[in-house]
């Protein structure tokens, strides 16, 4: 579903794009702030991830900060990935730092 989001065949609420990542509101947002950051560059999973893959890991929790802060969430927010899903990072923001999720 990320590549089709990614291709533009399926839409999203874009909050941030460039030429290696893609923020979006999650469309069942578990917090008032759920913003998904992905890199667009196809990565299976965090399993099989790679060295040449650093540089877009990073950006991705760099960007999922500023996000954070612009959307509201300037103390803390939560990362979420999923090593088994295609490349899915999840930003939650609106909850107490070190809280779990709901």
């Amino acid at each position: 579903i990320f590549c089709k989001i990614v291709d533009g065949k399926i839409p999203a609420k874009k909050v941030y794009e460039d030429e290696d990542i893609l923020a979006f509101n999650d469309i069942s947002p578990a917090r008032p702030v759920h913003v998904l950051v992905i890199p667009k560059k196809h990565i299976t999973s965090l399993a099989t991830a790679s060295a040449d893959d650093t540089l877009v890991l990073g950006q991705i929790l760099a960007k999922a900060n500023e996000i954070a802060v612009s959307q509201g969430s300037p103390d803390g927010f939560r990362v979420i990935t999923s090593g088994c899903m295609h490349h899915h990072r999840r930003g939650r923001c609106g909850q107490r730092p070190g809280s779990l999720p709901a």
